[in-house]
């Protein structure tokens, strides 16, 4: 009726939907109940969060933000207000196939099992590249991120994945986390991880190397998805020139965010 009083008379609408004027004005007249009251509160509350994300976090991400930030809320409570406010998060583009197992690969057991949830920080890294498209070419990227809080430890970037790519990763982590021996590093077959100078370089470190099975996503889990993460809030939202400036853009979003 609102929406439709510069067209039509409040009497008539009344009429037609069977409610009476009065109780028409009184409604208006009324003010808003503690739950609108608290939606709106809500409201600015995810708002702020979507912002802080630059944009990008969806209802998983903002539900868990305000569940550690304390409020109480349901998730569905949350996903009504972000569709009523036009909030939605980003979404992950189709990728290329990054890894290429080597013929001659020595095999390594599978230390983790897909149990990410290590019980102190330093237990278990995981290491993993992808590539960033920019008009000039690829930018590769590669991180070590601690499993236990989910933290970039480690990352290099190149314009071609190469061993030394990850081994630059790997020598950032431990050297930012100087680590005891003994911490499981896991990551996928590529031919980066399986090369002699890379199995040698975990060793002078004391730490020890795992891989999951031969093309499964899943026994490296908890990489795939930062990585899922990073195509989703920047990768995908951004078309750059030179692969200086996505160097600058996926620097600022690891060392911003992570």
């Amino acid at each position: 009726m609102e929406r439709e009083k510069a067209d039509h008379a409040i009497a008539t609408m009344c009429r037609v939907l069977g409610v009476s004027p009065s109780g028409y004005h009184a409604w208006r007249h009324r003010p808003p109940s503690r739950r609108a009251r608290a939606d709106a509160v809500l409201s600015e509350r995810i708002a702020k969060i979507h912002q802080d994300s630059r944009w990008t976090y969806g209802v998983p991400r903002i539900y868990a933000e305000l569940r550690e930030d304390g409020v109480r809320c349901s998730r569905k409570r949350v996903a009504r207000l972000m569709r009523e406010a036009g909030i939605e998060g980003c979404h992950r583009r189709r990728t290329i196939r990054t890894t290429q197992r080597a013929a001659e690969a020595e095999a390594v057991p599978d230390l983790v099992e897909r149990n990410f949830h290590p019980e102190a920080p330093n237990r278990l890294w995981l290491s993993d590249f992808t590539y960033v498209p920019t008009m000039a070419g690829f930018l590769f990227v590669a991180v070590v991120l601690d499993a236990f809080s989910r933290r970039v430890v480690g990352w290099a970037m190149a314009t071609r994945p190469t061993m030394q790519l990850v081994i630059e990763a790997l020598e950032m982590a431990i050297w930012n986390r100087k680590a005891d021996p003994g911490v499981i590093n896991h990551s996928d077959h590529g031919s980066q991880y399986t090369a002699l100078a890379y199995g040698q370089r975990l060793r002078e470190a004391g730490l020890v190397g795992s891989m999951g099975s031969v093309g499964d996503a899943y026994d490296n889990a908890m990489a795939e998805a930062f990585f899922a993460t990073l195509e989703c809030e920047l990768i995908d939202r951004h078309i750059w020139m030179t692969r200086e400036e996505a160097r600058r853009a996926v620097f600022d979003y690891i060392e911003g965010l992570f």
